[in-house]
């Protein structure tokens, strides 16, 4: 897409400067991470020679002979079975961009809090000083031995397409790459739900997304799965087609299955008369391109901090249902309803990989959840209903089962 203000999409603003001392000591997210966010503790008593002797030695030889005998017995005794590695290069973090390893602890250590709040998983944070494919994908396999499940985070695209398949193909345990895949889930959820209030089957739809990164692809490729009418994606340089010679490998091979509508021109001439219009990237949508849009429109301006239009401008403009990826507003598509019932799921049966029919059941799940609550601003479940994370991973586990990867 352009980013004049005449093909309907605008740049985003430029970040805030880094704050003062002072201004960290007045701002409570500053004290909320001072000392980090998580932590390891024990779960079992060590207080006398009798525990220290079952902890340690002599006690632990015992369980890793048997480990070296059955390596399964790894899911029994020791944290395997409920443990994620959250993984990143630090190239993509939430909207800061490629601002390295080290500053993106935060965000790890945010997300391992995330599954053990909301799916009971202990998740270890783990910010790797390397981006070439080849260094990244070796290194995550060689820590994979002690963890049930690799959730990749916040790495850039193109990378991060072949990193997931390279590390999929080589471990026998699911490997997810959150910001395509949890992103996918919600979205279709959501999606799933407005279309339903507004009288609409997914075959109805006509989709245009802003954003061909790894969040772009995952979410359009899913939706396609899921049996959209058509769709057609935007990236920085306009509308992705076949007849550009500029086009990665996954977004060429994304064309050949897209836009049967054959849009070559702006992203609003593209959007005029569309059903849905899905934000996920880092511009910010006219008004006049939203009331361009078909009658009962439906928009999700996913991006963070700042979604690419106001839900209130949207409304104003025609939209019947508005979501975004934050929280002080309705409908907030956030990863955390997807990624620890998925993971809960997949883990609860051993399973070696997370397939597609995986995802799209667990989308199914999600968007049960809401059942006769469905209203404008409620077409997808909040973040804190208790009822999220068990669906979603006994749809995953079903559907693992059903497709011949769960291991028990």
């Amino acid at each position: 897409m352009s980013t004049t203000s005449t093909d309907g999409v605008r740049p985003a603003a430029a970040p805030a400067p880094l704050s003062t001392q002072a201004a960290r000591d007045l701002d409570p997210a500053f004290a909320l991470h001072l000392g980090g966010k998580v932590e390891v503790v024990s779960s079992v008593p060590l207080e006398t020679r009798e525990d220290l002797s079952l902890a340690y030695t002599p006690g632990v030889a015992r369980v890793c002979t048997a480990i070296a005998q059955d390596p399964d017995l790894a899911y029994d005794y020791t944290w395997k079975s409920h443990t994620v590695a959250v993984v990143t290069d630090g190239t993509a973090v939430l909207g800061l961009g490629d601002i390295g390893p080290l500053a993106s602890l935060p965000v790890m250590e945010g997300k391992a809090l995330l599954f053990k709040q909301f799916g009971g998983i202990d998740a270890v944070p783990i910010c790797l000083d390397v981006t070439d494919v080849d260094e990244l994908v070796e290194t995550i396999a060689r820590l994979a031995p002690a963890f049930g499940g690799i959730n990749l985070e916040d790495i850039s695209a193109p990378r991060c397409f072949e990193v997931e398949r390279r590390l999929q193909d080589r471990l026998d345990i699911p490997v997810f790459h959150d910001d395509q895949h949890g992103t996918a889930i919600v979205v279709l959820a959501a999606l799933r739900n407005a279309a339903l209030l507004t009288g609409r089957t997914l075959a109805d739809l006509r989709v245009v997304v802003s954003g061909a990164g790894a969040a772009g692809i995952a979410v359009s490729k899913m939706i396609l799965e899921a049996g959209i009418g058509d769709l057609a994606i935007a990236d920085s340089k306009g509308m992705v087609h076949l007849d550009r010679t500029d086009l990665n490998d996954q977004k060429r091979t994304f064309a050949e299955i897209s836009n049967r509508a054959g849009h070559r021109g702006t992203f609003a001439e593209a959007v005029r008369g569309s059903d849905v219009l899905l934000g996920l990237s880092s511009g910010t949508i006219a008004p006049e391109t939203v009331a361009s849009m078909a009658p009962d429109s439906i928009v999700f301006a996913m991006a963070n901090p700042d979604p690419e239009v106001h839900p209130d401008v949207a409304h104003a403009n025609g939209a019947r249902v508005v979501a975004t990826g934050r929280s002080d507003f309705p409908n907030q598509i956030n990863n955390v309803l997807a990624f620890p019932g998925v993971f809960k799921g997949a883990m609860a049966v051993r399973a070696t990989r997370v397939t597609e029919g995986m995802k799209l059941a667990a989308s199914e799940a999600l968007a049960a959840v809401v059942g006769a609550d469905l209203a404008p601003d409620c077409v997808i479940p909040s973040v804190f209903d208790p009822r999220v994370a068990p669906a979603v991973a006994d749809a995953v586990a079903a559907a693992a089962r059903a497709e011949g990867v769960a291991r028990i």
